[in-house]
């Protein structure tokens, strides 16, 4: 049987990207079931247009040559790797409907649930992270 991880995205800056984008795509390659719960800022990380233009934070500066030089993949093209993976992207539905979003503002593949959809995945997970 598959471990399962479980992730609560629920920051939406451009690190919280890396760590949640890191550890799904990290777990999926050693074949572990994971399910993503992408809730109040954290949806920036899945959204069409939000998550090409997340920005370095201020002082911080110095990383953005580190990932060029360490070869570290933008955000989109670890999404994408995520997906392809199987990586599960459950967006909140209570958080979607506060803000006034739709599934199609969007990546492909995204689930559309409360939180009862991501606990049903998460009562059983070997690992329960959140950033």
């Amino acid at each position: 049987m598959n471990k399962k991880v479980a992730i609560i995205a629920s920051n939406g800056g451009l690190f919280d990207a890396y760590k949640v984008f890191n550890i799904a795509t990290a777990a999926a390659a050693t074949d572990q079931e994971v399910s993503v719960f992408f809730t109040f800022e954290g949806l920036n990380l899945i959204h069409k247009e939000a998550y090409k233009q997340l920005i370095m934070p201020e002082g911080k500066e110095q990383f953005a040559e580190g990932f060029i030089k360490a070869n570290v993949p933008p955000i989109p093209e670890l999404v994408a790797m995520a997906k392809e993976m199987g990586v599960k992207f459950i967006g909140c539905q209570m958080t979607m409907d506060v803000m006034g979003l739709e599934k199609e503002n969007f990546v492909d593949g995204l689930e559309v649930g409360g939180a009862v959809t991501f606990l049903k995945f998460a009562k059983d997970a070997d690992v329960t992270l959140t950033f």
